[in-house]
């Protein structure tokens, strides 16, 4: 499925890469700290590292994962925005970045140490490094699929070609590199899917021959949120409301936006209180309507390839988008896609990678391995560290590569990973009496939990559950039940952590960080957070109404 570049597309291609290595030299020089590198100096403004935040979640999960499932699943793809991330990004912003910036940690797993003991904090790096670098490696095997497409590389060769342009910019300037190129990279996002999604709706005969094509070729519930949902019967998805609800409206959608790292460190290195609760917030608002420019294209492919992901032929779910753009979009704007693309999984890989490289030089390195070292030590660790994750991104990519639907495979890795994280800052916050012992015990209950109903009842057929994202929802209900019995177990037999000690870090007390003044006109409606969330959660709530039954 090669594209037809020509001497234009390449052109734009190549512009985009020395802006973004320019970005790099240029962030390099504002790299003074430890904090600096990995927290950008706790200086950047809302409206950055609000557009940062939804940029560093346009990767492969929103771009190629998407749009496959779409192709698989149909209109069921807006549970993933309107219900899966809106609630939980103002929730973020309104309830838990208070605890997160007021208590100055520099890393999610670092929150836990002050809240639990050095076993949570442990346990949490060390998975948390571990999920990143699988992530990281979804959206780099997602940006060789487009390269390949592109140049006729073989798949190794592209994968390695993008993860070295990652890692350039990443070692030089730190979270101030990967940040502000997630900015540009926003902005050439949208340029890329707009137009694939017009001429995509175009070619099908508009939305009424898009889904009255699919509706006699799938089923009318294709073409429909809620359609087949009702416990017992059948639907695309394979989920009823009560686990689309739970599963992914409560417990994914929270886990991952609540605790992914790779998120919340964005918001972390805003300049104040105000502008971390507003990051999420300002992000919501470009996510409610996205949606449409990943699940339309993933519809149009299913009309126009009506085998695709199946055996008989010989596109996977994941070549929707690239299938598009290779039928539809002239040269110029074919370079612009492609370009659009390639931001897209850089952005998804570098906010993975630059969220590792934090976790593992300070909360795993610098706290238990090489104590007490000079500030420029950690620097340098932290750039040295950056390589060694690239390249263990370059092997999670081909394993990535074994899954025809990458959307399934992230699915997957939030009901292991971020799923038990999510129950243990849950009630951690939330009760005081959770014990020090009870985060360490949840959160390995919470993940074996969640593999153990994946890897052995799902997949050996022991209960019988009709897709893999069914199966995903299952997994983190799991995760999620037996974190929370554990902790609860534990809590009681175990002995509380002093009440001083959880100044800031329990809901109903504060910390002098949580309790700053708002900055000298803050008072305008766009800068209080509560209007934000809230208007978020109504404009999402109307957007569904019309895909609803």
């Amino acid at each position: 499925m090669r594209l037809p570049t020509n001497w234009l597309d390449y052109l734009i291609l190549g512009i985009y890469f020395v802006v973004v290595l320019g970005i790099g030299f240029a962030a390099r020089r504002s790299v003074k700290t430890s904090l600096d590198f990995f927290l950008s100096g706790r200086s950047l403004p809302a409206w950055v590292t609000g557009l940062a935040f939804i940029a560093a979640n346009l990767g492969a999960t929103e771009i190629l994962g998407m749009a496959a499932n779409s192709a698989q699943y149909g209109v069921y793809t807006t549970h993933w925005y309107w219900i899966g991330a809106i609630p939980a990004m103002v929730f973020l912003g309104l309830v838990m970045m208070p605890f997160y910036y007021g208590s100055k940690v520099r890393s999610v797993p670092e929150f836990l140490l002050l809240r639990f003991d050095r076993g949570a904090h442990l346990l949490s790096s060390v998975l948390f490094a571990c999920a990143a670098i699988l992530i990281a490696g979804v959206n780099l095997y997602a940006l060789a699929i487009v390269v390949e497409a592109l140049l006729g590389w073989p798949e190794w060769v592209a994968i390695v070609v993008a993860g070295f342009f990652v890692l350039a910019y990443i070692t030089l300037g730190g979270l101030s590199s990967a940040i502000y190129n997630e900015v540009l990279q926003f902005f050439v996002i949208l340029a890329a899917l707009i137009p694939i999604t017009v001429l995509a709706l175009r070619s099908v005969g508009g939305w009424d021959g898009l889904s009255a094509s699919l509706t006699e070729s799938r089923g009318a519930d294709f073409m429909t949120s809620w359609g087949g949902t009702g416990i017992g019967s059948d639907n695309p998805l394979g989920a009823n409301w009560l686990t689309i609800v739970l599963g992914l409206g409560f417990v994914l959608s929270f886990g991952y936006w609540t605790t992914n790292f790779a998120e919340v460190q964005r918001a972390l290195s805003a300049k104040n209180l105000s502008a971390a609760q507003r990051t999420p917030l300002i992000a919501a608002y470009p996510k409610i309507f996205i949606v449409f420019l990943v699940m339309i294209p993933g519809l149009a492919a299913a009309v126009l390839v009506p085998r695709i992901g199946t055996p008989e032929s010989d596109l996977q779910y994941n070549d929707a988008i690239p299938y598009l753009m290779s039928r539809l979009l002239p040269n110029g704007v074919l370079g612009i896609a492609v370009t659009g693309l390639l931001a897209a999984f850089m952005a998804g890989m570098a906010a993975n990678i630059s969220s590792f490289n934090t976790v593992f030089t300070t909360d795993i390195w610098a706290r238990y391995v090489v104590r007490d070292r000079e500030d420029g030590y950690y620097v340098r660790f932290g750039r040295l560290i950056t390589v060694i994750g690239v390249l263990a991104s370059i092997g999670t990519a081909f394993l990535a590569s074994s899954f025809s639907n990458i959307m399934s495979y992230l699915q997957t890795l939030f009901s292991f990973f971020n799923v038990p994280m999510f129950v243990v800052f849950i009630i951690g916050m939330f009760w005081k009496r959770a014990s020090m012992k009870s985060g360490f015990w949840g959160l390995l209950a919470g993940t074996t939990a969640a593999m153990v109903n994946y890897f052995v009842l799902y997949e050996r057929g022991i209960i019988g559950i009709p897709t893999d994202q069914g199966a995903n929802f299952v997994s983190a209900i799991a995760g999620f039940v037996a974190g929370a019995v554990v902790m609860v177990a534990v809590s009681l037999f175990t002995a509380p952590k002093p009440a001083e000690d959880l100044q800031g870090l329990v809901y109903g007390t504060t910390s002098p960080g949580m309790a700053e003044p708002p900055a000298a006109g803050d008072d305008a409606w766009y800068r209080k957070p509560a209007l934000l969330g809230w208007g978020a959660v109504i404009l999402a709530a109307l957007c569904y109404i019309p895909f609803s039954f």
